[in-house]
């Protein structure tokens, strides 16, 4: 009797094991139907590349957060189902949040979002974060451990957030604890996963701060987002600002605290990059890059075909739900040479999917980008050895680490280190 095949979505050895898995489905074919869910994973690079940028019209975003869970809210009908997406477009997972928007309402939002997430404004947070960083440290440097996902990492990230929108300091625990508990897509109630807008209990604050800000702008990004034009000059529905500034606040937080908490977990199992790094500080900004490809913080986003299409070769039937593998792509041994290999030195170190591509790319990767490397570049110049605690993960050969319940993202549930002081 032939062993079943293993259910991507719910799986707990697949969450913490991924890549084998996804090896294994890439060397059938790039795009493959898994037996479960239904869902085709598509896990080539340029399969992936494909999807992501092709033409509007043929795919809809509208399932990228939860893929396949809980299924589409009708029964498709045709070789083009664009009409009864549009006119169940309200049932959908967080259907209200611009992850999930098409055609033009995205292109709007985007563009809105984008122009006010500007190099200036980033650059001049560095100085806060390099601050925030050694305040963290300071928390902990005295004993020589920490955990570094709440301790460093997500602290890193929830207060830099709160900082550049300007989330006044008495409403920061109010908001961690109304956004609910860490991700997850297995465990959990449905209102945190599946509604139109699960980050609904922020909105009363949220509503409140946009109010706020277009009576009394105080030059934050709130305030710039609560009086922003869209570039034909009229104004956005207040709603939509209280949406676009939930959905930052949340999705700031989550992705660059996975990567900071995967970095360190490399750096800790490599002490001679370690020593590289600390040595050439200016290159931890490629070491981030190739932590983005090799181990990112979103394995995979989805997409809903809208008609009868094809992808590398294969048919792909309206109403199809892809899982677009954006860790399988990114270690493809057909694009990348020794895909397996972590190496930071490799040529074209952009070339991945690890803040995705096309027009749903992530819009806050510069943020991600300079959140993570001031984060390293701290606790590299602080410490001069970080270990794994063998007490909480194991020894080398025989680490085990726990990840969060959720079968897009790469979260470590808890990263225990060791260090000596520099």
């Amino acid at each position: 009797m032939a062993e079943a095949e293993p259910d991507f979505y719910s799986d707990p050895e697949l969450i913490v094991h991924p890549k084998p898995y996804l090896e294994e489905m890439r060397a059938k074919c790039p795009v493959a139907r898994e037996p479960h869910h239904n869902t085709m994973l598509v896990t080539g690079f340029d399969a992936v590349m494909d999807v992501l940028t092709r033409k509007a019209g043929d795919f809809s975003s509208l399932t990228s957060v939860v893929g396949p869970k809980p299924g589409l809210p009708f029964e498709p009908e045709g070789s083009d189902i664009t009409e009864q997406v549009e006119a169940h477009r309200s049932e959908f997972p967080w259907s209200d949040h611009i992850v999930c928007f098409d055609g033009e309402d995205h292109t709007r939002a985007r563009a809105l979002l984008g122009s006010l997430l500007t190099y200036k404004r980033l650059k001049a947070n560095e100085d806060y974060l390099n601050g925030l960083a050694d305040k963290l440290i300071d928390g902990f440097f005295a004993k020589g451990t920490c955990d570094v996902v709440p301790e460093y990492a997500h602290a890193t990230t929830t207060y830099a957030i709160c900082d550049i929108l300007g989330i006044p300091e008495g409403h920061r625990a109010e908001l961690l604890e109304l956004i609910g508990p860490p991700p997850s897509q297995l465990e959990g109630d449905a209102a945190h996963k599946v509604g139109s807008d699960p980050l609904v209990f922020l909105k009363d604050r949220f509503d409140e701060y946009i109010r706020e800000r277009r009576e009394n702008p105080s030059g934050d990004l709130l305030s710039d987002l609560a009086n922003a034009k869209f570039k034909d000059g009229s104004t956005p529905d207040p709603d939509l600002l209280s949406r676009l500034a939930r959905f930052t606040y949340g999705a700031g937080q989550d992705t660059t605290s996975r990567l900071i908490a995967m970095a360190i977990l490399i750096l800790a199992e490599d002490k001679a990059l370690q020593t590289r790094l600390r040595e050439n500080p200016d290159q931890i900004a490629d070491f981030i890059e190739e932590v983005l490809r090799y181990d990112a913080p979103v394995k995979c986003a989805y997409r809903l075909a809208l008609k009868d299409t094809e992808v590398a070769g294969v048919e792909v039937p309206a109403g199809t739900i892809l899982n677009i593998v954006l860790m399988g792509a990114s270690t493809d041994p057909a694009h990348f040479d020794h895909a397996e290999t972590f190496d930071m030195d490799r040529p074209g170190n952009r070339d991945h999917m690890g803040f995705s591509k096309g027009v749903h790319a992530c819009l806050g990767a510069p943020l991600g980008r300079l959140e993570s490397r001031v984060a390293l570049e701290r606790i590299l110049a602080r410490t001069s050895d970080i270990r794994i605690s063998e007490e909480h993960h194991g020894p080398p050969g025989n680490r085990s680490y726990r990840f969060e319940p959720t079968y897009s993202f790469r979260s470590l549930a808890d990263l225990h280190i060791e260090f000596d002081a520099a």
